[in-house]
């Protein structure tokens, strides 16, 4: 048995294999409405062979919303439209998962095929969307020709605390077993970790056991209203990639202190708190956040998940037979190919005759290819 096809267990939760559909967001959402496309989007991936599909970013308050087009679980309402989402993933074998977040100063922006800037009167003009006023640690712009966003008070930290649990609380009941807190890239958590946001002078900022502060509360109010059983996964940005930001060591610190928190796997990214340009530090290659992975999981001693241009099938079996991470994590090359895992079972020699596949597909490609031997055709 392969690495990449053996299963893994958080908390009571089994993953057939170590293969994780990243969050994609789609920006299809109607004020934060799951509808048909998330359905078919998410379902495709359970079909394909996927071990963990998580749904989208998920906003836990309407302002929360990075685009009018986020799903949202700020409402009761909004968890019949998830509910069949999650339990098709979860009958087709596979674990439903979902992200939680809050985009604070990165709140009220276009789709990106829209232009990834601000929403403005054009989008009032050709869409019927308004913009709406973001939050955040400190009063200090996304980027340049962002908003300047309102700094939060200690009612506006508690309160957004609690929509995540309060949240959690209704993923439990649409059906997803395994949430994941959206702490990267420059969203609301990530905000408060990093001190290139995070100019406050009270508990919430300044030293790295107080930004860290925010994190390890949403840990503790999401874990009061979800079941014990399932687990808590957090995205944490491993580095800001930028002098000032933070580093792989500041990570290490909060992730132990996560685990502590009751979170059970730390998905391993990075950057996205420094505007719109690729920090010059970066330097992208297949699989280059992987090292993140591996660092956490030694010195953290917590499971991690690797994540990152990562398309390789014998990459990413190389990734977890050496130890560097529990699960990987693929999204653009699942978008390309929703049946990646499948076709990497083969690769690997783990599926013959396509019985991993869905019956009612592997049986008719069983025959094709035994038909296709048989004339020698390949």
């Amino acid at each position: 048995m392969t690495s990449l096809f053996t299963p893994f267990k958080l908390r009571d939760i089994t993953f057939k294999n170590r293969i994780a559909v990243s969050p994609m967001s789609q920006y299809r959402a109607i004020d934060g409405h799951a509808n048909h496309w998330h359905l078919v989007h998410l379902g495709r991936f359970a079909m394909g062979g996927a071990g963990l599909v998580y749904a989208e970013a998920t906003a836990v308050e309407r302002d929360g919303r990075r685009t009018h087009g986020d799903l949202g679980l700020w409402d009761d309402d909004q968890v019949a439209s998830l509910a069949p989402i999650a339990d098709f993933i979860d009958r087709e074998g596979a674990i439903p998962g979902i992200q939680l977040g809050h985009a604070g100063r990165k709140a009220s922006e276009r789709r990106p095929w829209h232009g990834e800037t601000p929403v403005d009167e054009e989008d009032v003009a050709k869409r019927g969307e308004d913009p709406w006023p973001a939050i955040a640690p400190s009063p200090i712009p996304y980027a340049d020709g962002w908003p300047l966003p309102e700094e939060m008070s200690e009612d506006d930290i508690h309160r957004v605390i609690k929509s995540f649990g309060d949240a959690a609380r209704r993923a439990r009941e649409a059906g997803f077993k395994i949430i994941e807190i959206y702490a990267a890239h420059g969203f609301l958590v990530h905000q408060f970790l990093s001190p290139i946001s995070n100019k406050r002078s009270d508990d919430w900022g300044g030293s790295t056991e107080n930004r860290m502060r925010f994190a390890l509360e949403v840990a503790q109010s999401v874990r009061a209203n979800w079941p014990d059983p399932y687990p808590l996964a957090f995205r944490l940005s491993a580095t800001d990639w930028l002098d000032d930001g933070i580093e792989v060591g500041d990570t290490v610190e909060t992730a132990r202190a996560l685990k502590e928190e009751g979170v059970d796997m730390i998905d391993c990214s990075s950057g996205g708190i420094g505007g719109k340009q690729r920090p010059h530090r970066m330097v992208i290659e297949q699989g280059f956040q992987t090292r993140f992975a591996n660092h956490l999981r030694e010195e953290a001693e917590i499971a991690t998940m690797a994540v990152g241009f990562l398309w390789d099938a014998d990459v990413c079996e190389e990734i977890l037979a050496s130890g560097q991470a529990d699960m990987i994590a693929l999204a653009r090359e699942l978008l390309d190919d929703p049946n990646w895992p499948l076709h990497a079972a083969a690769r690997l020699g783990t599926d013959e005759n396509h019985a991993l596949w869905p019956i009612e597909a592997g049986w008719w490609l069983m025959k094709r290819e035994r038909l296709l031997k048989k004339l020698g055709i390949r």
